[in-house]
């Protein structure tokens, strides 16, 4: 009775609906067996007992039902583009396949684990890039972005924001308290997106850094317009520009320590053309910073009253803050703090 039950299911086939598990087993089972015992030493006990019990219960699938399991899969690797691993695409694998109590426990391992690596991931995002990114996002959010970075990325980051902005963050960092898990995950992929994602896509500098780079190589006159024009017609934008700038005035905000340092690789006869019709007090914050032996020299070539062109100042002050704000970003030195000044 069972045989003539068995033929008459292979005479008239009834297809079946696999999900889950059963999608597994009949994909693993239809596979050449030396394949099959390959991919199965990556399932672990509990997987391999499933798949097993599964395949067991099975029954008879149809020619038709496996051919349109192997297009359905055929089909999603033609069609499915660049594979994203996401929480979700990972939760959703799983669906049908482990019980959802076990499911929530494994998530919610993954997704510490995944939070982690995005952390350590945006390390090697250049901090310019976050710097832009936090200066459009709300203080909120910048301050619970910086909460879990290491310390010297974040430092790093900050300096290139305006300093209001830069103290509101602080201060939101101070008053951060437990964030649900949902705030988390909808943070990861943003962080995933605007950053990670995009800063792979694009290594170069931004329109904000290219404009920066412009400005920063212009006489202060000029400077001056293009930013009080930005103000008012794209004072975000501007505001953004603004923290991207590094000129030779701006030396007067460094610490001693870094002007020390800037200044022990700077020739001495570009100081000597940077310095020309300076302000008294920038001429004594860089004689104090350069070593004794250059000091000097500097000191009797500026004593002889001979003056640089404009064109020569503006290109030796450039070079000067060009290379104070490559060592800011390399974090070689740093801008001195609020008592410092």
């Amino acid at each position: 009775m069972q045989a003539e039950r068995r033929v008459g299911r292979e005479e008239e086939p009834q297809d079946q609906v696999l999900t889950g598990p059963k999608k597994v087993a009949a994909l693993l089972l239809a596979m050449d067996k030396k394949v099959a015992s390959r991919l199965l030493k990556h399932f672990d006990e509990d997987d391999i007992k499933l798949i097993a019990q599964t395949a067991t219960d099975l029954g008879a699938v149809t020619k038709s039902a496996l051919d349109a399991l192997i297009e359905e899969f055929a089909m999603s690797l033609r069609n499915g583009g660049d594979l994203i691993a996401t929480a979700n695409e990972v939760e959703q694998l799983l669906s049908g396949v482990v019980p959802p109590e076990q499911i929530a426990e494994i998530m919610s391992q993954v997704r510490s684990k995944s939070l982690q690596s995005i952390w350590i991931k945006l390390g090697e995002v250049p901090e310019l890039s976050t710097a832009q990114y936090l200066a459009k996002e709300h203080p909120q959010v910048s301050a619970l972005v910086l909460s879990r970075t290491p310390p010297a990325y974040a430092a790093a980051s900050l300096k290139m924001l305006p300093t209001p902005l830069r103290n509101e963050i602080m201060r939101r960092m101070l008053a951060i308290k437990i964030v649900l898990e949902r705030p988390i995950q909808l943070l990861e992929g943003a962080v995933k997106e605007e950053l990670l994602y995009k800063s792979a896509k694009n290594t170069g500098p931004t329109i904000h850094a290219r404009l920066a780079d412009i400005i920063n190589k212009m006489d202060r006159k000029q400077m001056d317009e293009i930013l009080n024009d930005l103000d008012q017609h794209r004072p975000k934008e501007a505001e953004v520009v603004r923290g991207l700038l590094f000129t030779f005035d701006d030396l007067l905000r460094l610490s001693t320590a870094a002007l020390v340092t800037l200044f022990d690789g700077i020739p001495a006869d570009r100081t000597i053309t940077a310095l020309s019709g300076a302000e008294p007090r920038m001429i004594d914050l860089v004689l104090e910073a350069t070593p004794a032996r250059a000091r000097r020299m500097i000191e009797q070539e500026m004593a002889t009253g001979k003056k640089a062109t404009a064109k020569e100042v503006q290109k030796a002050r450039r070079a000067i803050a060009d290379a104070a704000m490559e060592m800011l970003e390399k974090g070689i030195i740093e801008i001195a703090s609020t008592e410092e000044e």
